[in-house]
């Protein structure tokens, strides 16, 4: 059966950027890994507006980030020296560790304009006895990434195993993440093989069992139910889930199994030992303050 159905709420991530946030959620903190997803988008600028849309530098540990576009451009930056312009269709994955920072900056003034960017971002907890490792950062092509089509339904492997479908992105734990576009009228259904499993709606709208669902909704499944997607118009859905990690804290841009490690690496963003990315390390986003802030609720300067 549907287990729950989760709506995106608006969040601020800065000037001129708001986003949906789906999750975490109060009432469902993680899908399989995935601990933190943003759909941001379709952002509307006209090339000579200025932004303020930039992501400063700041910090993760615990996780990892994967950004994926449909439109526009980003640039990121990151303390291992790393220097990648993040294009549509590309998997960019950031494995923070024992810690990382980066930025994200929007540097085409072309590609913001008639609103060209649209980026989904999501996080994956690290098993226990991997928070810790060394920080990486790939970028993986599109043309590396296995495609499928069939009448009325195009889908594209982003990270993991799903419907036979494997690709080389390197991953920590058994996961699928899938991006999907469906026709009017096509239908669709939801891999087996993994526990947990969520639908989310980017664009347009679906029915299920006789109900619709529509943009900005995600709908999670519990195992063993196999729903059938009916696409109500042409539609763009992410598919994301696998194997739960038990319990994790999350606290602004952090993630760990233990809330000591959290407030550890509060420290040490707050005391530089964090290293900032070093072509682009003249500003950075502080450490917010605390106000007893759940450790289950990210601060809105958060996107990655």
């Amino acid at each position: 059966m549907l287990d729950i159905v989760i709506e995106a709420r608006k969040a601020s991530i800065g000037p001129g950027m708001d986003v949906r946030r789906i999750l975490p959620f109060r009432l469902r903190r993680m899908v399989g890994p995935f601990i933190f997803m943003d759909h941001a988008g379709p952002i509307e600028l006209a090339p000579q507006q200025p932004t303020n849309m930039d992501v400063l530098p700041h910090p993760h540990i615990g996780l990892s980030t994967v950004s994926y576009l449909f439109g526009g451009q980003v640039t990121h930056r990151d303390s291992l020296g790393v220097q990648q312009v993040i294009r549509p269709g590309e998997v960019n994955w950031m494995t923070a560790g024992s810690g990382i920072a980066h930025s994200e900056r929007f540097e085409d003034p072309a590609a913001l304009a008639g609103g060209q960017l649209e980026m989904i971002q999501t996080w994956v907890a690290l098993p226990e006895n991997e928070e810790e490792l060394a920080p990486t950062f790939d970028n993986y092509k599109p043309e590396q990434l296995p495609v499928f089509t069939d009448t009325g339904v195009w889908m594209r492997l982003i990270a993991g195993d799903a419907f036979g479908l494997k690709n080389n992105v390197k991953t920590h734990s058994p996961l699928f993440y899938l991006h999907v576009v469906l026709q009017q009228g096509a239908r669709f259904g939801l891999p087996r093989e993994h526990s947990e499993r969520g639908v989310y709606i980017a664009k347009g709208s679906v029915e299920i069992l006789g109900r619709s669902y529509s943009i900005g909704q995600m709908l999670v499944f519990n195992k063993g139910v196999d729903p059938v997607i009916v696409a109500k118009e042409t539609s763009t859905l992410m598919l994301l889930g696998g194997e739960p990690l038990g319990q994790r804290f999350i606290w602004w841009n952090f993630v760990s199994s233990r809330k000591d490690r959290i407030e550890q690496a509060k420290a040490d963003w707050k005391e530089g030992r964090i290293l900032l990315p070093p072509t682009d390390n003249l500003e950075f986003i502080p450490l917010p303050e605390d106000k007893s802030r759940p450790a289950s609720s990210p601060a809105p300067e958060a996107l990655s």
